[in-house]
C-alpha cells in the first residue's frame, strides 16, 4: 500500500529528469527506501547492488554516519551563510583551500555551485569575462566533443553533444561547435592510439581554422566521456589536446564532474593524464551525492585577469547557495574518507571490476569492454565483425536496465546497447564479483530477447 500510494503520487506530480513522461506514467516509479554501503533497498524490500553509485555520484557509498553527523553538526551551528557581501563560513573556506591544495598545477581559486550543470554555466560566464578583460571580446566561440556531456542547463546543453538534450530545446547555439569523439571502438581511423590522437588534433585544428583562430574562446572535454557511453581516450590524448590549446591561446576546460574524486583512481583524472587545465569543473563525488554541490577550479592566470579587468567593480556572477556551509561540511568529511582508505580500495576494486568485465568478452553479444578504475562500459552488438548495435526494437535502454534490476543490479543502460558501470569506491571483492555475475545473467537473458535473436539471425 505504501509503495502503491507513492507510485500514484509520483505519476500525478513528480517530473523526472531525462524521462519519457508518457512512458513513465505508464510504467510507474521504482521507489528506493534505504541504502547502505553499495546496496540499495526498494520499497518492497528488494536489495540491489548499486553498480552506478546513484548517478555516478555516491563514490563513498551509502550510510556513512560521519557524513551525516558533519551535516547535522553544521545545521545546528550555522545552517546557511551567504557568500555575498564579503561574508563566508569556515567549512566553505576550508574546503576551497583543501581542493586547491590537491588540484593539479595552479588551480588555486574555487567557485562553488550547486552541481555540475551550473559549474559549466559558470565557466562560460567566466570565460566570456576573461576575454573581455583581455580586450578580445570577439573570442566568443566554444568547442566541445561529440558524445560529450556538459550538463543540461540552457547553455551547457549546447556544449553537450547528445541528441536528446538538443531535440525541442533550440540548442546548440551557433557559437557552440563540435569535433568528432575519440571513440576508439568506432573511430573511422581505427583503434591505433596515435592515429586517434592525430585525427583528433587534426579535427580541432580544422575547426579552429574554420571558425577563425582569433574567435575561439575555449575547448571543453571530459577526461572520459561519461554519458556518451564511457568512452576512454587513448593515453596521451588529453595531454595532446591541452598542448594544442595552449599553443593557440585557447582556454582548456576539463569537465571532471564524473571522473573526479577517485572515480578513475586518483582524486582527479587530470593528475593521471598529466594535464593542468585552465578550468576544472567538479560535482557528484565532491559530496558523494549526499547533498548538492559543485565547484569550478580556476587557474591563477585566469583569476588574475578577471580580477584586474574588474578593478573595483563587482564581477556580476553569483548563486544564493554558492559555498553553502552544510554542503561544504559534507565535502570536507567526504574528502577525509577518500584519503583514509576509499581511494586505495577504489583502485583495487576497479582493477577487479575491469578483470571481471574483460572475462565477458567471450559472450556472443559483447563487442567492446572499456574503462578506467571504477568507471567502465560493456558495449553490446549483434555482429562482432561489423560491430552492429542492438536493434532499436530491442529497447536496450529500458529492457537491459529492467533485466539487471530483476537480477539485483543497478546499471546504466545506454540507448545503443552499452552498459555503464560506476560502483561506489567502497565495494568489496564479493560485491564486484556479484556485479560481474549478475551482468552475465543479464546478457544471457538479453541474448534470448526475440528482437535480439532476429537481429542475430539476419
Amino acid at each position: 500500500m505504501y509503495s502503491n500510494s507513492l507510485i500514484e503520487l509520483d505519476r500525478a506530480h513528480l517530473i523526472h529528469p531525462v524521462a519519457s513522461y508518457r512512458g513513465h506514467e505508464k510504467l510507474g516509479v521504482r521507489v528506493l527506501a534505504s541504502a547502505k554501503g553499495a546496496t540499495v533497498t526498494d520499497a518492497s524490500g528488494k536489495q540491489l547492488i548499486d553498480g552506478f553509485a546513484g548517478l555516478w555520484c555516491v563514490n563513498a557509498g551509502y550510510g556513512h554516519e560521519s557524513i551525516v553527523e558533519a551535516a547535522a553538526r553544521q545545521m545546528r551551528e550555522l545552517p546557511y551563510a551567504t557568500a555575498y557581501f564579503g561574508l563566508g563560513s569556515e567549512p566553505a573556506i576550508r574546503l576551497a583551500s583543501e581542493l586547491a591544495d590537491r588540484a593539479p598545477g595552479d588551480l588555486n581559486h574555487v567557485y562553488f555551485t550547486l552541481g555540475g550543470s551550473d559549474a559549466i554555466d559558470s565557466t562560460i560566464r567566466f570565460i566570456r569575462y576573461y576575454w573581455h578583460a583581455r580586450g578580445q571580446p570577439e573570442r566568443d566561440q566554444f568547442i566541445s566533443v561529440e558524445q560529450g556531456y556538459h550538463g543540461s542547463s540552457t547553455v551547457g546543453a549546447g556544449l553537450t553533444a547528445l541528441p536528446a538534450f538538443h531535440a525541442g530545446f533550440g540548442v546548440p547555439f551557433d557559437w557552440q561547435h563540435k569535433i568528432p569523439s575519440h571513440y576508439a571502438y568506432r573511430n573511422p581511423v581505427g583503434d591505433n592510439p596515435q592515429a586517434i590522437i592525430e585525427a583528433s588534433l587534426a579535427a580541432l585544428k580544422s575547426k579552429v581554422e574554420a571558425i577563425g583562430p582569433e574567435r575561439v574562446a575555449a575547448f571543453y572535454v571530459e577526461p572520459i566521456q561519461g554519458s556518451g557511453g564511457v568512452l576512454v581516450p587513448p593515453k596521451g590524448w588529453m595531454k595532446a589536446m591541452r598542448e594544442f590549446c595552449r599553443a593557440h591561446d585557447i582556454l582548456f576546460v576539463a569537465d571532471e564532474v564524473i571522473t573526479g574524486f577517485g572515480r578513475t583512481g586518483p582524486l582527479f583524472a587530470c593528475i593521471e593524464d598529466e594535464v593542468v587545465p585552465d578550468f576544472m569543473t567538479t560535482a557528484k563525488g565532491l559530496t558523494s551525492g549526499y547533498v548538492p554541490m559543485g565547484a569550478v577550479l580556476m587557474a591563477d592566470h585566469v583569476y588574475q585577469t578577471i580580477a584586474e579587468g574588474a578593478g573595483a567593480a563587482a564581477v556580476g556572477h553569483g548563486y544564493t547557495y554558492s559555498a553553502h556551509p552544510v554542503s561544504a561540511a559534507v565535502g570536507l568529511e567526504v574528502l577525509k574518507l577518500y584519503e583514509n582508505g576509499l581511494l586505495e580500495n577504489g583502485v583495487r576494486a576497479g582493477a577487479r571490476l575491469m578483470r571481471g568485465l574483460e572475462s565477458l568478452r567471450d559472450h556472443p553479444l559483447v563487442g567492446d569492454v572499456r574503462g578506467r578504475g571504477m568507471l567502465a562500459a560493456v558495449e553490446l552488438v549483434v555482429d562482432k565483425v561489423n560491430k552492429t548495435p542492438l536493434p532499436a526494437s530491442a529497447e536496450p535502454a529500458r529492457r537491459i536496465f529492467d533485466r539487471a534490476w530483476e537480477n539485483g543490479l543497478v546499471i546504466r543502460a545506454f540507448g545503443n546497447g552499452a552498459i555503464g558501470y560506476a560502483p561506489p569506491l567502497c565495494c568489496t571483492d564479493t560485491e564486484i564479483d556479484a556485479i560481474i555475475e549478475r551482468t552475465r545473467i543479464t546478457l544471457d537473458e538479453t541474448l534470448e530477447d526475440p528482437d535480439v535473436r532476429r537481429a542475430l539471425q539476419a
